[in-house]
């Protein structure tokens, strides 16, 4: 199973010089791809309790469209292992005026992760 979340990242989501996005924004859509997995799979949220590693490869920057994904890999009792990748799939294109941008083909991949969210048995609905 897995769950996409496409959308623009806005001027409130730029954080430093240049319209960069922090980071910590595309983790926040990776919560939200866990939560949606959790929901279809056990009918809960869960909560998440870890990421095993974070890779930041490529700038993001407000006015770029973000495609999130991510999927369950393993399946403990109570533990979900995940695996999420971001790719900008549309870019500003600043240096050419203001509302100029591109479609990316192929999608740029912008961060990877990997982390383990837990649903408690008593919350578990489904499977």
């Amino acid at each position: 199973m897995k769950t996409v979340i496409r959308l623009r990242m806005s001027s409130h989501d730029a954080h430093y010089g240049g319209q960069l996005v922090d980071g910590a924004r595309i983790l926040g859509l990776f919560g939200d791809v866990a939560t949606e997995l959790l929901i279809r799979h056990d009918g809960d949220e869960g909560l998440f309790r870890a990421y095993d590693s974070v890779e930041f490869l490529a700038p993001v920057r407000a006015g770029d469209y973000i495609e999130a994904s991510g999927e369950i890999v393993q399946v403990g009792k109570t533990s979900r292992k995940m695996t999420f990748e971001a790719h900008k799939i549309i870019a500003t294109r600043p240096d050419l005026c203001e509302s100029a941008a591109d479609v990316l083909e192929p999608p740029l991949l912008v961060v990877r992760a990997s982390g383990t969210c837990v649903v408690p048995l008593n919350l578990q609905r489904k499977g």
